[in-house]
């Protein structure tokens, strides 16, 4: 897998200081898995405490009423820049589409194991699993950079 490179927003201090909280984030939970599982444990032990934290956060959001408001809360201007994101948000379906991952440039800093690399994305994707696990919502995940893709995309669609 080629490491991956941000290709927007490179002079905003923001983003940049964003992107990088994101990747000392995600070396933190790499670490903490690499330790873990040389300590006898299987990886897949992060999976719970990682959508826990999606729940905590879903639970944060003011606007919960509909899916439209919520991830209108959720995926703010920042957030879609570090993230390279174009979104679509309707009533009843949200799509985004993620051009760059700091977690996954960071995961590369650590690893040139592309299966461990697939393997911490999906558990990261726990939390957006926890973000959306409302009932009245469906979540897809599409494909990811960790997978090979060039983005990554995750779809909610409202339960009718």
């Amino acid at each position: 897998m080629e490491p991956i490179k941000p290709s927007k927003y490179l002079d905003d201090p923001h983003v940049s200081d964003y992107r990088s909280a994101v990747e000392h984030r995600a070396t933190w939970m790499y670490l903490l898995i690499d330790e873990a599982t040389k300590q006898g444990l299987d990886p897949e032990f992060a999976r719970k405490a990682i959508y826990r934290c999606g729940c905590f956060h879903r639970a944060q959001k003011k606007n919960q009423s509909t899916l439209k408001a919520f991830c209108e809360e959720a995926f703010n201007e920042l957030g879609q820049k570090v993230f390279e994101q174009e979104l679509e948000i309707t009533e009843d379906n949200f799509r985004a589409e993620f051009h760059y991952c700091p977690l996954v440039a960071a995961w590369q800093k650590q690893t040139d194991d592309p299966e461990k690399i697939k393997l911490l994305c999906d558990i990261a994707m726990d939390g957006d699993r926890g973000v959306f696990s409302d009932p009245r919502f469906e979540f897809h995940l599409d494909q990811t950079i960790a997978q090979g893709y060039d983005s990554c995309i995750i779809r909610v669609n409202y339960k009718k």
